[in-house]
C-alpha cells in the first residue's frame, strides 16, 4: 500500500477554511505539503505556506490539531493520505503564489470541493462548531 506523509495549516476566519487551488486542477486542499527528508512538521509546514501563500507562519502558536487518512485524491485505489493538521498564526498577506491559482475561504457546505481527506476534515470542524 502507498502512502502519502503531509502537513497542512487549519485556518479558520469567520466560520470559513482558508483552501487552495493549484494551477490545471478544479478540487480545493488544505494548504501544505509534503515533508522533505529529515525535515519537522513545524519546518515543512513554515516553508510550504511559505512557498504557497506568501505568509510567514508565526513561532510559538503552532499547534497540533490531530491526523487525518482518506483515498488520496487523484492517486490509484490503495493509496493512502495521512494528514497531520496544525492551527497557527500568520505574518504577511496573504496571496497566491507558487503553483497556487487561488485561495478561498470555505464554509462547510462547500466541502464537496475538496478532496476525501479534506472532506473528513471539515466533519471534524464542523462536528466541533468551528465550521459556518
Amino acid at each position: 500500500m502507498d502512502f502519502i506523509d503531509k502537513v497542512a495549516w487549519v485556518y479558520i476566519r469567520d466560520g470559513r477554511l482558508l483552501s487552495t487551488r493549484s494551477h490545471g486542477k478544479d478540487t480545493f486542499y488544505i494548504p501544505g505539503g509534503k515533508r522533505e527528508p529529515g525535515e519537522s512538521d513545524e519546518a515543512c509546514l513554515r516553508r510550504e505556506i511559505r512557498e504557497e501563500l506568501a505568509v510567514t507562519l508565526r513561532p510559538g502558536t503552532l499547534h497540533e490539531l490531530g491526523a487525518f487518512e482518506a483515498q488520496a485524491h487523484g492517486k490509484p485505489d490503495g493509496t493512502l493520505i495521512r494528514m497531520v493538521c496544525y492551527m497557527a498564526e500568520y505574518d504577511g498577506e496573504l496571496q497566491a503564489s507558487a503553483e497556487i491559482a487561488e485561495y478561498v475561504w470555505l464554509a462547510y457546505a462547500d466541502r464537496d470541493q475538496c478532496a476525501p481527506v479534506d472532506r473528513i476534515i471539515f466533519d471534524w470542524l464542523h462536528e466541533r462548531g468551528e465550521l459556518a
